[in-house]
């Protein structure tokens, strides 16, 4: 693909208003993107819109929208478009996990975490990539996990997701690979953010060895900017590795060994 020139570039970004999210948004911002931010933390946004536009002169365009709802990808929509904004990328990169036995789960909150982890990135790819492909040129990055590659015990529902969003990706980046489009999954691994207190416990990463948010944008963007980048990338050389015997096992000792991993007592 052709050197990507962020000065011309206007970047949506959801889960924005703090870790991976806001890495993307302050490394965008300093090669000189425009953004446009999505969380539900008004607060969070405006700090983080201010700081960028200070430090780097960008114009930043914060939008506090719950993604859960139903009509989130036409109120971003409609949202962007009374500002007079054309965007050219989207980073899917809102979500949150459950832990726990899936029997007793809360309903509600899993049909929460289904709306953001899956129809949210599903919605606003739908929304946003008919006009990429119009211009033939932008880029969408849909936030998968390590999740995504093996059964994930105790946490069905979100390992589910992200392995739906990373099967749902690559089949977008094959269908959009002669079009001018980037499109790719970006999966990382145990990384230090929020994700854990939204969780509930440390147990959901089961004690493994943390990257940082800005490694993992580093890690996107590397991609992003490769000649001819494949459908999917994996944050960490570790992470990476750590993917190849999963291929090799069979589903049920891939389950089984799953189970012992993510279970709390293992760590106690």
């Amino acid at each position: 693909m052709p050197a990507i020139d962020y000065r011309t570039q206007t970047v949506l970004i959801t889960g924005a208003s703090s870790g991976i999210g806001a890495a993307f948004a302050r490394a965008l911002a300093a090669r000189g993107a425009d953004l446009v931010l999505v969380a539900r933390r008004r607060d969070r946004l405006d700090a983080l819109a201010s700081e960028l536009e200070a430090a780097h002169g960008v114009t930043i365009t914060a939008i506090v929208q719950d993604l859960e709802s139903p009509s989130a990808a036409i109120d971003l929509s409609s949202a962007i478009t009374e500002a007079g904004l054309r965007v050219s990328g989207v980073i899917n990169n809102a979500g949150f996990g459950t832990f726990g036995d899936f029997a007793q789960e809360d309903p509600e909150r899993l049909s929460r975490e289904i709306a953001v982890d899956v129809s949210a990135p599903v919605q606003l790819s739908s929304t946003f990539l008919p006009g990429m492909l119009e211009a033939g040129q932008g880029f969408l990055i849909n936030v998968a996990s390590m999740s995504a590659y093996a059964p994930t015990p105790r946490m069905a529902v979100y390992g589910a997701a992200k392995a739906f969003v990373l099967s749902f990706t690559e089949s977008l980046w094959a269908e959009t690979r002669s079009s001018g489009v980037t499109v790719f999954a970006l999966s990382p691994g145990a990384t230090s953010t929020e994700f854990n207190a939204v969780v509930g416990t440390d147990d959901a990463t089961a004690g493994a060895r943390m990257r940082t948010a800005a490694d993992v944008v580093a890690t996107a963007l590397s991609h992003l900017e490769r000649r001819n980048p494949g459908p999917s990338v994996i944050d960490g050389r570790s992470n990476r590795i750590g993917v190849t015997p999963i291929r090799l096992l069979s589903r049920r000792a891939t389950a089984t060994i799953m189970h012992r991993v993510t279970d709390p007592a293992r760590r106690g």
